[in-house]
Order: C-alpha cells, then sequence, then structure tokens
C-alpha cells in the first residue's frame, strides 16, 4: 500500500504542499549557514534570469544553475524547520515538481553529507504531497506553513519562512506572494468573518487544524 500523501501524478498548471523530514526524524539544519545554503538554492533555481554580458555583440551562453526552474515552478511559501521543510509549489506542467525537487534535495544531501562526514539518504523516503484543490484549503495552507515556527520561536518573523514576504516587511523576487494574497483578498469566507488583514488571518483567527501527517 502506498503511503499517504505520496502523490504519483501531477497535473499541469496546479499548486502542491510538499514537505518532507530527515531520515529517522534527524535534524537536516544543525546550524545558520545550512539554512542560508538550502534558502540560496532556492534562490539560484528560482530567481528571474541575470542580464548576460555581451561581447562584439554576441550574446554569451553561459551555463549556470541562475533561473534554472524560473519559468516552471514558482514558490508560493516555505518553511525551513530543524527536521523537516514545507514547500508551496505551482508547477507549469506534470513533470516540474518532481525535477525540481529531486535536483534541490539532492544537491542539498550532498552538501549535508560532505560538510558532516555523513553517508546515505538524508530524507524520509520520498517526499510528501498534497494538492491544493480550492482556494480556501489553499489559504489555510499557507497559515499551517506560517504558523510552523511557532513550535520554535515567538515571533514567526524571526524563522526562515516566507511569512515576512507575505507582511510586505521584506519583498524576496524569488517568492510568489500574489496568486495567494489575490485570492485571500477576494475570499468570501475573509470578508465574511470580517479578518481584516493576512497577519490577523494568521496569528488571530481560529481555523480548524489541518491534518497532515509528516
Amino acid at each position: 500500500m502506498p503511503a499517504k500523501n505520496i502523490v504519483k501524478f501531477y497535473l499541469p498548471n496546479s499548486i502542491y504542499h510538499i514537505y518532507n523530514r530527515g531520515v529517522e526524524k534527524r535534524t537536516i539544519f544543525m546550524e545558520d549557514q545550512d539554512y542560508r545554503v538550502f534558502l540560496g538554492y532556492l534562490k539560484e533555481y528560482l530567481s528571474p534570469p541575470p542580464d548576460k554580458p555581451k561581447l562584439q555583440g554576441y550574446t554569451l551562453q553561459l551555463r549556470d544553475l541562475h533561473s534554472k526552474y524560473f519559468e516552471r515552478v514558482k514558490l508560493l511559501a516555505f518553511c525551513l524547520m530543524p527536521n523537516h521543510l514545507h514547500l508551496l509549489i505551482k508547477q507549469k506542467d506534470e513533470n516540474s515538481i518532481k525535477k525540481f525537487t529531486q535536483s534541490l534535495f539532492t544537491r542539498y544531501s550532498m552538501y549535508f553529507n560532505k560538510k558532516y562526514g555523513r553517508i546515505g539518504p538524508l530524507f524520509q523516503s520520498t517526499y510528501k504531497a498534497t494538492n491544493a484543490i480550492n482556494e480556501d484549503y489553499l489559504i489555510d495552507l499557507t497559515k499551517y506553513i506560517h504558523l510552523n515556527p511557532k513550535k520554535i520561536s515567538i515571533n514567526l518573523t524571526d524563522t526562515y519562512s516566507s511569512y515576512k514576504d507575505y507582511l510586505e516587511i521584506t519583498n524576496t523576487i524569488w517568492i510568489n506572494t500574489d496568486i495567494v494574497m489575490e485570492k485571500f483578498n477576494k475570499s468570501k469566507f475573509i470578508k465574511f468573518n470580517k479578518i481584516k488583514s493576512y497577519k490577523d488571518f494568521v496569528e488571530n483567527f481560529k481555523t480548524p487544524d489541518l491534518e497532515i501527517s509528516l
């Protein structure tokens, strides 16, 4: 029997909540540098293409990882915890998430194993995924993701997550908040409950806990 929430088929132009944990529940981010390295990989993969230098009228073809998935994947929200992580991703075609996560997790595992002198898998089996099937569930998912660090920090903006971007404290070019916030601002549920802001929704409004099993 397949493990729960391991998606076998991905739909184009769809949004998925991807989450994974360290093998044997081990810590996958030991110190600040590890978080920064992982975020650096996200930045390389998802940032807009850099301007290519020209030489005598010809554009140089540079081989690098910048913008590798810029047109195929949009990162809508994320949070990194000591022993697990959450990514909310919209993909363009049915194979984008598979290729993106395989490259990202493999690359980080290689970095981690080399740094800490270990061998073998870093992450627990295949990552899990759920499809954001409707707008209300999508909004709830971002709340769940951004509240996750509450287990380890009182200040949610002082964590490795996209929450600061949703509060417009920062404006990270490789995080797309527009898709979720457009739905949030038009949500009948949000208006009916007179929720004043996204911050109010995340930190003050009580919603049923999502059933997400790591």
